[in-house]
């Protein structure tokens, strides 16, 4: 199954939801000549969504994720949390996110960071990533395309090589290859970590989740979620006293097709 995103409202508006990689762009059918059976990833959609936008000119496409500009906009989640925070007397020890490109970790960290930076504070920053696909923990630091076709600017990030075709697990915006280049430096120069989750970890903390709080978590958020569990865990075990906030970056309402495979243990981890 390529890489598409369920998008059953997009289509209720008019709108064609093209799976990827397809055979109606030159970049999607050489990806498909190299490999018949490619299952998709973010990075071949957004070469065929890059193809598309410098062919018409009724098109106009934005780089996502990866880029410093989206991760500046994001700021929003941090600082709104940074607030919240505040009304309960509470300052984090430990700040966790997903990541797949680098703006929903770059989002809610990046207020909290200044603070390490400006007024000596010494929160931790972690980022969550799936074991399948781990830029962060285990690719390696260069430059390197954004999409699998080569078409976007070259840009210095961690990455697995933007040909490197995920596994296809059910958390598909963490499925891309590479990692912001201001967050690939941050990592480099220590001032932030990364984690890498197993997919069915990633479930059995949204599960906890799920029963716990009333609602059901992205896969994406799970594995967020996840490596809290792992820091939680890690102070009942030492008797620390720990403050974490992590980032419930979507609902999961979209996802039940993969709760469902969870629940009915069909499905399996995927190693890199």
């Amino acid at each position: 199954m390529r890489w598409q995103p369920f998008f059953p409202g997009m289509e209720l508006m008019g709108a064609h939801v093209t799976p990827s990689p397809s055979m109606e762009t030159e970049s999607g059918r050489r990806i498909l000549q190299d490999n018949p059976e490619h299952k998709g990833s973010l990075g071949t959609a957004i070469s065929e969504a890059v193809e598309t936008a410098l062919k018409r000119k009724d098109c106009r496409y934005t780089l996502g994720s990866v880029l410093n500009h989206v991760t500046l906009h994001q700021t929003v989640i941090g600082l709104e949390a940074e607030k919240q925070m505040e009304m309960a007397g509470e300052y984090p020890d430990i700040v966790i996110a997903c990541f797949g490109g680098g703006s929903n970790f770059g989002g809610i960290s990046f207020p909290f960071m200044r603070h390490n930076f400006k007024d000596g504070a010494k929160t931790r920053f972690i980022a969550a990533e799936p074991s399948s696909c781990p830029k962060l923990t285990k690719g390696r630091f260069g430059y390197d395309f954004g999409d699998v076709a080569g078409l976007t600017p070259l840009i210095p990030m961690y990455s697995l090589g933007h040909d490197f075709e995920p596994a296809d697990i059910h958390a598909g915006g963490l499925r891309y290859h590479g990692a912001g280049n201001i967050v690939s430096q941050l990592l480099r120069d220590g001032i932030m970590e990364a984690a890498d989750v197993p997919q069915l970890e990633a479930f059995d903390a949204a599960s906890v989740f799920a029963a716990s709080e009333g609602i059901v978590p992205a896969p994406e958020s799970s594995h967020a979620i996840a490596v809290t569990v792992r820091e939680a865990l890690k102070c009942r075990e030492s008797g620390e006293r720990r403050t974490i906030l992590f980032n419930l970056s979507g609902h999961g309402l979209l996802d039940m097709q993969a709760y469902e495979k969870y629940n009915s243990g069909e499905l399996r981890n995927t190693g890199f």
